[in-house]
């Protein structure tokens, strides 16, 4: 077994056991509060500390999954946000999907889009009265901290600063499209390049909590 298989078997382990422990989450969770919900970069937000931090009484329920891409979510709708039963969601999905390397751009965003919007499709069948908020992408630093090894090499083939804004453009017109929130709380976060400060991320794509603080703080209008 070639380092690679042993990593993405890694991954998939680490997966399903953090959605067993969300099973469990599920059945404490209170009813009619505010979920978080995506791949990494939703999980990796330390919402409630800093919340805690910023005296705000928000209950937040975090399902992130790292590594998650939309055919994920599908497959784990009822864990990552109908068993918490929110009266808000937050959702930031995608970005894995439009990573992928071995496809170009374009295949990739169809590909997505088309999930995205069965995602979004079984929310409003079954969550009809909650509130929905499609987050946009995140920049990246596509010079300052790029990964060793080959996730380096191909870390921003089609994850790059050229092609998130047009990903963007689509996640806003999904989101008209169903009547929900398309909102960007990325002011800030970027450099006089446009990227993602460096002081900011952690290898170029995910961040420390100084770049979620202020994640946090265009968002509250919202929270």
């Amino acid at each position: 077994m070639d380092i690679e298989k042993i990593f993405k078997a890694n991954m998939k382990r680490e997966q399903s056991e953090k959605i067993a422990k969300y099973n469990v989450l599920n059945t404490f969770a209170q009813k009619g509060k505010i979920l978080f919900t995506g791949s990494s970069l939703m999980e990796q937000f330390p919402i409630n500390e800093l919340l805690m931090t910023a005296g705000m009484k928000q209950i937040v329920y975090n399902r992130g999954v790292g590594g998650f891409t939309t055919d994920d979510m599908l497959k784990y709708m009822d864990t990552q946000i109908f068993d918490v039963e929110p009266s808000k969601i937050f959702i930031n999905i995608g970005t894995n999907d439009i990573s992928n390397p071995s496809v170009s751009f374009e295949t990739a965003l169809t590909h997505m889009l088309c999930n995205y919007t069965e995602i979004l499709t079984q929310i409003q069948t079954r969550l009809p009265k909650t509130d929905v908020y499609l987050m946009a992408y995140y920049p990246v630093n596509e010079t300052d901290k790029v990964p060793d090894g080959e996730w380096g090499k191909t870390l921003f083939v089609n994850r790059n600063n050229h092609n998130i804004p047009i990903a963007n453009t689509e996640i806003q017109k999904l989101a008209k499209t169903f009547g929900f929130h398309y909102i960007n709380v990325n002011a800030g976060l970027t450099d006089e390049r446009g990227m993602l400060k460096k002081e900011y991320t952690v290898e170029g794509v995910h961040m420390y909590a100084n770049a979620y603080q202020i994640i946090l703080k265009n968002m509250k209008p919202y929270l």
